[in-house]
């Protein structure tokens, strides 16, 4: 606990030194004739570059919310284990009840729940997107009676929604009816992601942790490629704790993709592969990257290396070319793709040809480089053949 307590207090003091990207915006709406209040955080860099674009985050109850995700966002783009991303916050202090409180007797939206909705989805993600450079990919975060609201965006027939994330939610007695409603399949004919992600906890009551755990339960039974359902349980005494908690553990799983290869990713999606699938499956994972999040990372050395091993060992290293090429494709800046062609040529004893790559891989390294001098080791070795 006191682990996980020392990580949330040293997110909330890494946002408050970025305090100064927080913009405050009344904005009239139509659907609710009146207007809203919202807080936009704009993630460091966002000035500087005029053509990068950023994934949207619409975070519900910003008195209480909007600081706990912005400090998490920060520190996980810091860590390279999400992108950054632009992070709207909706004013629901005195309106909650009116915008989320739904029907009690069954389980239905009121006639202000669904004007929030549309709000919501009408309005302040028209306004975002028109106004500030964001990437396709959106995510709707909410506690309580508005992690419900969020799970009705599910119904929509066509799908635009890529994350929802439903903290400590307050679910009706109909809640199992009201999934059963929605066509899941839908998901599957869009080339695209999605997540859905739902905590129970110790916290609560008996009777709410049987309704979300049978909820839970159900939505287990989907298996659909490109919908993850990430059911989780937070074992703690505490509500606020729970929230506290649901946030980066909701993270960690939706922008699993963007983060560099890691052990449990090798073993489970990679170490089996032939040196052409694993080829395929670092050059798609880097592609998805760009399409989803915006951001076009080139490619990182560690995840290079991580499939170095299966290229250079199975098939006797035949598709070490095609491994450099896909490098170059996606980071063209590396020496690393020129290096691979080269060693493949090497291996040929194509020394003319080998020398070259090395050459042109050398010729990209800055000389401070500490791996400079043992890349002009392989000249050296060719420059005599």
């Amino acid at each position: 606990m006191i682990k996980k307590s020392f990580v949330l207090i040293f997110a909330f003091f890494y946002f408050c030194g970025f305090s100064q990207k927080i913009i405050t915006k009344k904005l009239e709406s139509d659907i609710l004739e009146t207007t809203r209040n919202l807080k936009i955080y704009l993630p460091q860099g966002y000035e500087k570059d005029s053509t990068k674009n950023y994934p949207l985050a619409v975070v519900f109850d910003a008195e209480y919310l909007f600081d706990t995700y912005v400090g998490n966002s920060v520190l996980f783009a810091n860590k390279d284990k999400a992108p950054k991303q632009i992070v709207v916050g909706i004013s629901m202090k005195d309106s909650r009840k009116k915008d989320t409180y739904f029907n009690i007797n069954n389980g239905s939206l009121t006639t202000d729940n669904t004007s929030f909705y549309q709000f919501i989805r009408d309005e302040v993600i028209f306004y975002m997107e028109s106004t500030y450079r964001t990437s396709p990919f959106i995510s709707l975060i909410g506690e309580g009676t508005s992690a419900n609201l969020i799970t009705h965006y599910l119904k929509e027939s066509q799908p635009f929604i890529n994350s929802y994330i439903c903290i400590n939610p307050t679910f009706s007695d109909f809640v199992g009816q009201q999934f059963q409603t929605y066509n899941f399949g839908k998901f599957l004919r869009e080339d695209n992601t999605f997540y859905l992600y739902i905590n129970n906890s110790t916290s609560f009551s008996s009777k709410k942790q049987t309704k979300i755990g049978e909820l839970q339960k159900g939505l287990s039974s989907l298996k659909m490629k490109n919908f993850n359902v990430i059911n989780d349980t937070i074992r703690t005494v505490s509500s606020i704790s729970a929230m506290s908690e649901a946030i980066p553990r909701a993270m960690t799983k939706i922008f699993e993709i963007y983060s560099a290869i890691s052990k449990e990713e090798f073993e489970k999606n990679v170490k089996d592969l032939s040196p052409v699938d694993a080829i395929a499956y670092l050059e798609n994972k880097y592609l998805e990257i760009e399409f989803l999040f915006g951001s076009n990372l080139g490619i990182r050395e560690q995840d290079i290396y991580a499939i170095e091993k299966i290229v250079i060992e199975k098939e006797n290293g035949d598709q070490l070319r095609e491994f450099g090429k896909m490098i170059l494709k996606l980071f063209p800046s590396s020496p690393l793709g020129d290096y691979y062609i080269g060693r493949y040529y090497e291996s040929g004893k194509m020394y003319k040809k080998a020398l070259k790559y090395y050459k042109i891989g050398y010729g990209k390294m800055d000389p401070s480089d500490k791996n400079a001098d043992a890349f002009y080791e392989n000249i050296l070795r060719l420059g005599g053949q």
